[in-house]
């Protein structure tokens, strides 16, 4: 779980004079109690009636935060981060003072710590349960999301990714987000409109976890935007634009592509588990212009810019669950194939043939690399990270695998030609895929070789040879 960046430290002079001394240390830590409570007066103070009934000039000042101030409830959101401190500050009622901040305060920069505060605080189990059971202060940081400030939206998305991450309260969030479909239109503007890396990643992660959480209400959402369009079909007008998960989600995957490896990531897992039920693959395949776009993007990045032949096979490691991803959604495109021009039309199965035995080639390099590490290794954890690995890569395995014989299923006697002219399916790389294919795909390596022998009988025979199982039955 992500807590909130330490901000610049201020001086440490107060903590060090004598006030800090005897009882007043918060738990084991050295920071002042009495420093902390008069801070959270302030707060208290400036959303109280008398000071949020003010003039126009007085309204322009609240928006901005005096300096001193700000480094004082910066050092209070640096040391939320103890969890000491996020005790003290949950049994003198400080989320109920922050809930007050949110609601009548106008300053973006207060308002953004006091979300990270709640954020931090959050990552400790027993306050996390405290403010998720909090009806209002849960009612008011989904209003947050509503927020036009980046960093307060930003620190909001940590929260709720915290929250939404402790089995504990999770449901409680999700039936809360269900019960607010305008957030669906503020995630999705987000997503289609922000060039804040950062908070894309982090909207991301709320996103993913939400599908990955609850089915219902991913199909909610991708229902919500095919809803809105029939209602809505001219958007041209001046009414409120029409959001769809999809183009939303590639947009933003686009975004931060080039800027975030961990968000693309994130944004292709959403994609994947779109494609787990049934209204998230038409959603992709049948939107307009949606499938093509999504096709485009994702047979680039595994043609052109992951796992390339100039990587280190060990890159695998790296990108093994991206990968994963990608070739888990283009798998789900691609078996709409007859129903699509694009992939008529444009000549994609030898490129994705080389990615694909690619990426089982750099797979084999990988594994005798952690068959030799766990036979060197004899610590627990060495131990247990390797067996993750293997976990993730036979994940990736299955899944290539799988992709991979539907190619070669669709492959014609002119496409094997090529294939053998261009070297997408050299005797190397055909002795590659065969191996992994083996014996699970055999039907579909006995239909190849069929067409191969049309082609290349010579290679036909070598790789019967190499491969004695498939002579039973050629």
């Amino acid at each position: 779980m992500d807590r909130n960046p330490s901000p610049p430290p201020p001086s440490r002079d107060e903590e060090r004079d004598g006030e800090v001394a005897g009882g007043d240390c918060i738990g084991s830590t050295v920071y002042s109690k009495h420093w902390l409570l008069g801070v959270l007066s302030w707060l208290v103070q400036i959303v109280s009636p008398e000071n949020t009934t003010s003039s126009s000039d007085d309204e322009e000042q609240q928006m901005e935060l005096d300096e001193e101030k700000e480094n004082e409830i910066c050092r209070v959101w640096d040391m939320s981060m103890d969890e000491d401190v996020a005790l003290f500050l949950q049994e003198f009622n400080a989320p109920d003072i922050f809930m007050g901040v949110l609601a009548k305060s106008k300053c973006p920069r207060l308002r953004e710590i006091c979300v990270g505060i709640l954020g931090n605080m959050a990552c400790f189990q027993e306050i996390c349960v405290s403010i998720s059971s909090h009806k209002n202060l849960g009612q008011m940081l989904l209003h947050c999301l509503y927020d036009s400030d980046p960093p307060t939206l930003l620190e909001t998305s940590r929260l709720l990714l915290t929250c939404l991450s402790q089995t504990e309260v999770a449901s409680v969030w999700v039936e809360r987000i269900r019960e607010h479909p305008g957030i669906y239109d503020n995630i999705c503007f987000i997503m289609s409109s922000s060039t804040n890396a950062d908070l894309l990643v982090k909207v991301g992660e709320v996103v993913d976890k939400l599908f990955d959480l609850d089915e219902k209400l991913m199909l909610e959402w991708i229902r919500n935007g095919a809803a809105q369009a029939v209602d809505q079909p001219h958007e041209d007008s001046e009414e409120q634009p029409v959001f769809r998960i999809v183009p939303c989600v590639l947009e933003a995957v686009k975004q931060v592509c080039s800027e975030n490896p961990e968000g693309l990531d994130v944004y292709v897992h959403i994609l994947q588990l779109l494609t787990t039920v049934d209204d998230g693959i038409q959603a992709i395949v049948q939107g307009p212009d949606t499938g093509k776009d999504t096709w485009n993007f994702l047979f680039d990045l595994v043609c052109h810019i992951l796992c390339q032949s100039d990587d280190p096979p060990i890159i695998l490691q790296e990108q093994k669950t991206v990968l994963a991803s990608v070739f888990s959604v283009l798998s789900a495109i691609y078996a709409s194939r007859a129903e699509q021009e694009y992939l008529k039309v444009e000549k994609v199965d030898l490129p994705l043939i080389d990615s694909l035995i690619r990426v089982l080639q750099n797979m084999e390099h990988c594994q005798k690399k952690t068959e030799n590490s766990a036979e060197s290794n004899t610590e627990e954890t060495e131990k247990s990270d390797l067996t993750q690995d293997d976990f993730h890569l036979k994940i990736l395995k299955d899944i290539s695998c799988e992709f991979l014989s539907n190619i070669f299923q669709a492959l014609t006697k002119e496409t094997v030609a090529q294939g053998l002219k261009e070297g997408q399916l050299s005797k190397e790389k055909c002795s590659s895929a065969f191996q992994n294919l083996l014996p699970f795909y055999s039907l579909v390596v006995e239909d190849f070789i069929k067409i191969l022998h049309e082609v290349d009988k010579a290679l036909a025979n070598d790789l019967e040879e190499s491969f004695p199982s498939l002579k039973v039955h050629t």
